[in-house]
């Protein structure tokens, strides 16, 4: 089944980069996941509440977004930014 996109919204900049910049945080973190082993345990934990942390920072702010702009949604659905625009949509099967 394919996916569809639905324009449902748009953020401003600021609540853009405020996305963009946990968005590349989090995908860092995951990066040096994978190549950091639990050898080194003080950087393991702090990678691990880092990551904690960013998760809930990530999921906080389309829990946010969502309230404050009465996105649509859908079961199953997500949704997803287009950082150039500004744009969200919602992304479903």
């Amino acid at each position: 089944m394919a996916m569809t996109k639905k324009l449902v919204g748009q953020v401003t900049p600021e609540e853009r980069t405020e996305i963009q910049t946990l968005f590349e945080r989090r995908n860092g973190l995951n990066e040096l996941a994978k190549i950091l082993t639990a050898d080194n345990a003080d950087l393991y934990e702090k990678l691990v509440k880092d990551l904690g942390e960013t998760g809930t920072k990530f999921n906080s702010w389309w829990d946010r977004m969502a309230a404050k702009y009465h996105w649509e949604s859908a079961d199953g659905g997500s949704w997803e930014i287009n950082f150039e625009t500004c744009e969200i949509f919602l992304v479903t099967e």
